[in-house]
């Protein structure tokens, strides 16, 4: 059991505030989320729920600074995994397609065996025209992490395809 007092003033506040947007008060938290920001301006994490939040209301340009500043101060393992997903993403649906390819390459290599990271990869160098590369990362991950049988049955030919392209 971890001992309280080594749990930060900030974070039992927060895990409410993210509760609610659980809840589906989602433009109601992220006026409150940015007001604990202006208190404890120097927190990777609500920074990262900031992003997160901005995101879920289609305010993609809003998060960006957020998750740039989330991902600079240092966030646990799982939430940077997280705050780098959103982060290429975000950059992807701005039109920021170098940018988030290298995002993504590099949360690739942080997290190899993050297969998410490769779809999300795969959808940027889409929209950065590299179709090709694109594609065969995409059937290369399906080939890799699919259990439909439908699907498993032809990975040999799917992965040969991937190859030739």
């Amino acid at each position: 059991m971890t001992d309280t007092s080594e749990t930060p003033a900030w974070k039992e506040e927060l895990d409410i505030i993210v509760g609610a947007r659980h809840g589906g008060q989602i433009d109601h938290v992220l006026d409150l989320l940015k007001k604990f920001d202006e208190r404890f301006p120097k927190v990777a994490e609500i920074n990262y729920q900031i992003a997160w939040t901005c995101d879920v209301l289609g305010k993609e340009a809003e998060a960006l600074p957020y998750y740039e500043k989330a991902v600079a101060l240092g966030l646990s393992e799982n939430e940077l995994a997280g705050a780098l997903i959103g982060l290429g993403s975000t950059l992807r649906s701005l039109g920021h397609y170098d940018r988030a390819i290298k995002v993504l390459r590099s949360a690739l290599a942080q997290f190899p065996d993050n297969r998410e990271f490769e779809v999300f990869l795969a959808m940027a160098l889409h929209g950065a025209g590299q179709n090709t590369e694109a594609m065969k990362l995409l059937l290369t991950t399906i080939a890799d992490t699919t259990e439909d049988p439908g699907l498993t049955t032809y990975q040999r030919a799917i992965r040969f395809h991937a190859s030739k392209l």
